[in-house]
């Protein structure tokens, strides 16, 4: 958070029960005449990695994001040895993700198995999401599922809310900071029948307080007044499953000489005002429940304006988004899955620039669009949960870019109990929008140049793990080693080395990789007391046109450690993780 100390002034939380009852989501009919008893989990493995499927996923977990009273989901990695989250650029407070080396343009965002926040929505999309409202975050590495497009190249992180179905209740919590800065949050559910309900989540920010430590006139921050507001509604039925939500987000950022004590007959303002709304519906017939077997629909959109001004220099940009998929589920028995499915991605960008302080600099109208059509198939093998393979294939055609073929291959084999061993191998593609993702860059001096005819880019990945637990004085030992190769054959690069006066971004001119190795531990001192350690080696490195180099702003290693606490009270229904 800033990289400053901050207290917290007030927190808050309430959790008020309306109804008793079980969630419908939990109930089984009652021809079975089972009542399922209360589990107590005695111990808790911090790495969170998901050893029933053949992909490499970490969840982190609801009690990982209540260590901290305030943040978003880009201050919910603060514990993730995998995942870094860095400013891209200070005077907007812009952030990314970095995965296995690489930027979160490599990353396919998800909530809730959907794509989101792709193209304007990137520089700024992890603050879009404030953490009461997250259930869990899903982190899978390497070239994942084609379910879910032909986006991934490094991995995904899947936002799972909170959901209207679970019991119902009520919860709000206030936050404040020595820095000048409050947030509240507020959700709620409610059952409307057995089979209806629905949900409010609320969040609110502002920032009281300009910071100029230095005292040279700049703000060290940017001040930022957000709020946000998503309804939720569920249907679940026997044989139908209905899911709908709406979301409005207002963000304001102000930056540059804004800072107490000084006047200016001519300040440099940085000034970002965006306007978000979000909505999706999923819809699932299930036509064999012992099996899995379904026909599901999902239908989403987004309007992304945003109007960015850069002391003159001008950015706007108005993005209309959707995306459709039908899909077919079913399992012939325990040993065969199958999962087929269309899909559609429609983008519209409509882009005013003005690159220029001088006074008579001329303005630009850019717009662009793109609708991408494709089929995909998966099958799994799953024998005993021993071996899990996962095979899939899908082709897409972009009316930009033409025709793209992506497989993708998974394979857990678990040797024995303790100790599984994981491969992967893939290929994903991506569409660059260089001035909605890097438009940030205007905030600088150097002048911002984009080559013509920029390519579609493209990697493969190839990944290996393995995981393994023992027992150790009698607790449990979690240890885990992994190794990612990322090789691209298109990529968009920033270069800011070849011209100091100037951002060019262009293709890639010859070879660029990441390579990855990274080791976990975990171990239970006590029954509520948890030590983990991480060591990362990365190396990342691009030709720019005059050799290879190593990918700036990007650190070779990395360790973490880190120790959990959690404290239960009463009977055991309810507990509060310490960080």
């Amino acid at each position: 958070m800033n990289g400053i100390l901050k207290t917290v002034f007030l927190f808050t939380s309430l959790q008020a029960a309306f109804n008793c009852q079980s969630s419908p989501l939990t109930q089984e009919p009652d021809t079975l005449g089972l009542e399922l008893q209360e589990v107590v989990i005695s111990e808790r493995r911090t790495l969170g990695k998901l050893r029933g499927r053949a992909t490499n996923t970490e969840v982190i977990s609801a009690s990982d994001l209540k260590r901290a009273a305030c943040c978003n989901l880009g201050e919910s990695f603060t514990t993730n040895p995998s995942v870094d989250v860095s400013y891209s650029d200070a005077a907007t407070g812009a952030r990314q993700i970095k995965l296995l080396g690489l930027s979160g343009s490599y990353v396919q965002m998800l909530t809730e198995n959907i794509p989101n926040f792709r193209g304007a929505a990137g520089p700024f999309g992890l603050g879009y999401i404030a953490g009461p409202w997250m259930q869990s975050i899903q982190v899978s590495k390497g070239a994942s599922s084609v379910k879910n497009g032909y986006e991934s190249i490094t991995g995904q992180i899947n936002i799972e809310m909170k959901k209207p179905q679970l019991d119902p209740s009520l919860s709000a919590n206030l936050y404040a900071d020595h820095k000048g800065k409050l947030e509240g949050n507020f959700d709620g559910n409610i059952h409307l029948g057995e089979k209806w309900s629905t949900g409010i989540l609320l969040h609110g920010e502002n920032s009281f307080t300009t910071h100029d430590e230095n005292d040279d006139g700049f703000a060290d921050s940017p001040r930022l007044r957000q709020f946000a507001g998503m309804n939720r509604w569920a249907y679940l039925g026997t044989s139908y499953v209905f899911q709908a939500a709406v979301k409005y987000l207002d963000e304001r950022r102000k930056s540059g000489q804004i800072a107490h004590g000084h006047h200016y007959t001519d300040p440099y303002i940085i000034d970002i005002s965006t306007r978000r709304v979000e909505a999706f519906t999923k819809n699932a017939y299930i036509f064999d429940r012992d099996n899995d077997g379904n026909v599901a629909m999902i239908a989403s959109m987004s309007f992304h304006d945003q109007n960015a001004e850069y002391g003159r220099k001008l950015y706007d940009v108005i993005q209309r988004e959707a995306y459709v998929s039908a899909m077919f589920e079913r399992k012939w028995n325990d040993l065969h899955a199958l999962s087929t499915g269309l899909s559609m991605v429609y983008d519209n960008y409509r882009q005013h620039l003005r690159a220029s302080n001088a006074p008579d600099a001329v303005t630009a109208d850019i717009d662009s669009h793109e609708m991408t059509t494709g089929a995909y198939g998966q099958y799994t093998l799953n024998i005993d949960n021993s071996l899990i393979a996962m095979a899939g294939i899908r082709g897409d055609y972009s009316s930009h870019y033409g025709w793209m073929f992506t497989p993708r291959l998974h394979v857990r084999y678990n040797i024995m109990d303790p100790l599984s061993l994981q491969l992967s191998a893939g290929r994903g593609y991506r569409s660059p929008q260089p001035l909605a993702e890097y438009h940030y860059m205007l905030a600088s001096s150097r002048s911002l140049i984009i080559e013509n005819n920029l390519r579609q880019e493209s990697a493969w990945n190839f990944g290996a793990g393995v995981t393994s637990s023992l027992r150790l004085f009698g607790r449990s030992l979690s240890l885990s080693g992994e190794y990612y190769y990322t090789r691209f054959t298109d990529q968009l690069l920033l270069d800011l080395d070849t011209d100091p006066h100037a951002a060019i971004i262009g293709n890639l001119g010859g070879r660029s990789y990441s390579h990855t190795f990274q080791i976990e531990a975990s171990y239970n001192i006590l029954s509520d007391l948890n030590f983990s350690a991480a060591y990362r080696l990365t190396d990342v490195q691009a030709n720019y046109g005059d050799g290879m180099r190593q990918k700036p702003l990007t650190s070779r290693n990395k360790g973490l450690l880190t120790l959990g606490y959690t404290q239960t009270w009463g009977s055991g229904s309810s507990t509060s993780p310490a960080p």
